[in-house]
Order: C-alpha cells, then structure tokens, then sequence
C-alpha cells in the first residue's frame, strides 16, 4: 500500500481533530443533561416536605416532558398528579397581565404610555400624587408607579386570614375605596418598588378598557388564541391541586378586586405551551405582544438583571434568561424561559413558599441547567 501524501495526512489530522471536538461536544451534552436530571431531582426535593403533588415541565428545543409526583391532596385516594391538573401560580398571573397589556396596545386599544386615569372612572383614582407625572400603564407593567406594595388598609383587615386567604374579602368596592386613599410616594416611573396593587390595578385597568371582566378577556384574547385549555381564574377549577401550608389543608385562593396581580391557576402542560409561545412567537397581534413583553425596559437597582413587561431577565452564562416567580399561601411557582437556548421550565407545587425560597430557586437552577442542556 502506498503512503499517504502529505496533503492526504492533513486531511486525516483535521478529521481527527474533527472527531475529537466532536467526541468532546457530545461529552458536554451529556453532562449537561445529567445536570438537568440532576436539576429536575433536587427541584421535586425542595417542594418536601409538605408538598404532595409536584409538576416539572421542561421543554429543550422540539424535545419536552412533564413529570408529575404524588397526589393533589393528602387521601391516599386523592387522584393522582398529572400534566393537566392545575395549581395556582401566585404573581407569576402577573406575566399573563403584562400580554394581555401588550396585545391590548399591538390593537391600538390602548398606549403603553396612557395615563392611568384615561382608562379608570373619575372615582376609582389615586388621591394623591407627589408630582405632577401622571402613573402610566407602562409604570404599573414594571413596578415604577409609586405605589405601595399592598392596597391600603388591606393588612389590618385580612389579619385574621393572612394565613389562608387574605384577600378573599376585597373587591371591587373596597379597591374604588382604597384608590381614594393611596398616596403615591415616588414619582411614577423615577423608582422600582415591586407592587401587587400595581399591576392588581393593571389588571382592573385592562378589564376597563376591553369591557370584559379580567377572567374573561384573558381568556379571550390569551388563553383561547395559546391553546390554553386548563389556565383559569376559577377556583373551584376542574382537576386542581390542593394547596398546603405547614402540612394544612388551605381553601382555594380568592382575590376578586386585584384578579390581575395574582388569580390565574394553570398546569404544566398549559404554562409549557404559553412558554413556548414566547419562544416560537407567532404572526400578527398576538406575536408582537410575545415579543414586547420580553424587550428590557430598566435596569433593576442594585442588579445586572434587566425588567421587561414584568419579566426579569438575567445573563448566566452565555445564556439570556427570562423568569419569573409566584406564591399563594398554599402553592409555590416557578416559569421562566431561554430565547437563545430554545428551553423553558415550569415547576410547580402545592405547598406555601417557604422561607429560604428554595424551591424557586431549584426551579430557577432546573431553567439553568436545561439552557445549558438546550
């Protein structure tokens, strides 16, 4: 046999080299996507141990799965965990005000810069404002409108169910009440201070404006349009988890006049189509909107992290991260999504945040790993 010509052995060097890389990627990926398992593992740990149904969904370009544990309450006859049983998703309602906000403005209904009180009866305003800057809609989409974190009043009488259900009891009459007693400490739009009564208000704003009440004009225009089949407002919603707190069974949650900030129940099979809308977008309103929602707006004080319409995003890595987190008394929540890495995570359990905010935080480090794995 002859020998190779000079040419012929380079050619074998760089095919070798080829493979090498080749051998080396493969070996990444599947670290990666050990540390994935590893991720999902350690996320259904943290939900313990009073959680007793847990969903991780996770999606990694055409690639999904949805792993559901235990059952929706403490019977040993309770049914079974699945892809479509619901669990309430706390503030992470917000990110489905802040679409709805959006594609409200791709239709022209309304201008991410309207005044607030363009959108609200005389009676249903702020009574005072520290400076003659008008709160916007944009303001209340990311926590600059100068209001506080709480209506007022709302901690005095939800008192005795703060540990269950403190705003079952405040509706429409006593927001129109509490509105007439706000004051608005910070110039709108000068300061981040993250407010449930902000974007609750948003919320009312948005069902005002579209002559709906907020349930059905999510559905409406989000929720029917996404395919969205088990995502409600209800609470008395078909096939839904039982929250917990401390190992105690807790009633539905209930928050009739700020729905916005905080009412939507949804399943993992559910929160991954809506993540992935986000992800593929789509054409026309509705595409825009997904793709308005996740554009930075301001930079969070004291942080690298950037906020869009709601979202957080966060650099890791070579990898862009949109996130966010929600609680009620008895469920934890955690979404969130990678542009670049085509990934997206939901985790979600029937039990109350606890303090050290470790299962959003293994729900947060599932997201990283499946970005990685991506």
């Amino acid at each position: 046999m002859s020998e190779l010509s000079s040419t012929e052995r380079a050619a074998v060097r760089a095919a070798a080299r080829a493979s090498d890389r080749a051998s080396d990627r493969d070996a990444v990926r599947a670290a990666d996507r050990s540390d994935l398992r590893d991720a999902v593992r350690a996320a259904v740990r943290a939900a313990g141990p009073y959680a007793t149904a847990v969903t991780v969904a996770v999606a990694r370009g055409d690639r999904e799965e949805i792993l559901c544990f235990g059952r929706l309450g403490r019977s040993p006859d309770a049914p079974v965990c699945t892809p479509d049983t619901a669990f309430e998703l706390g503030s992470v309602t917000k990110t489905f005000t802040a679409l709805l906000l959006a594609a409200m403005a791709v239709r022209g209904e309304l201008a991410l810069d309207d005044p607030v009180e363009v959108h609200l009866p005389r009676n249903w305003r702020p009574a005072t404002v520290c400076s003659p800057e008008p709160i916007r809609l944009l303001h209340l989409a990311t926590h600059t409108s100068g209001l506080p974190r709480l209506p007022p009043g709302l901690l005095t009488r939800a008192a005795r169910a703060w540990c269950s259900n403190p705003y079952a009891a405040y509706g429409d009459d006593r927001l129109r009440a509490g509105l007439a007693r706000t004051t608005v400490r910070a110039k709108p739009g000068s300061r981040y201070r993250y407010s449930n009564y902000g974007v609750g208000l948003l919320g009312r704003v948005l069902a005002e404006t579209g002559g709906l009440p907020y349930d059905e004009l999510l559905a409406e225009r989000v929720c029917r349009p996404l395919g969205l089949r088990s995502t409600t407002c209800r609470p008395d919603a078909p096939e839904a988890a039982v929250g917990h707190r401390h190992g105690r069974e807790l009633p539905p949650w209930h928050i009739p006049g700020l729905p916005g900030a905080g009412a939507v129940r949804a399943s993992g099979a559910d929160l991954l189509r809506y993540l992935r809308a986000h992800l593929d977008g789509s054409e026309g309103e509705l595409g825009a909107a997904l793709r308005d929602v996740q554009q930075p707006r301001l930079r969070l004080p004291h942080s690298a992290d950037r906020l869009g319409l709601v979202w957080t995003r966060r650099r890791s890595g070579d990898r862009e991260l949109c996130f966010h987190t929600g609680g009620t008394r008895g469920f934890t929540a955690f979404v969130g999504f990678a542009p670049d890495a085509a990934a997206a995570v939901a985790a979600l359990a029937n039990t109350g945040p606890a303090l050290d905010g470790r299962f959003v935080q293994a729900g947060y480090e599932v997201l990283r790993a499946a970005a990685r794995a991506g």
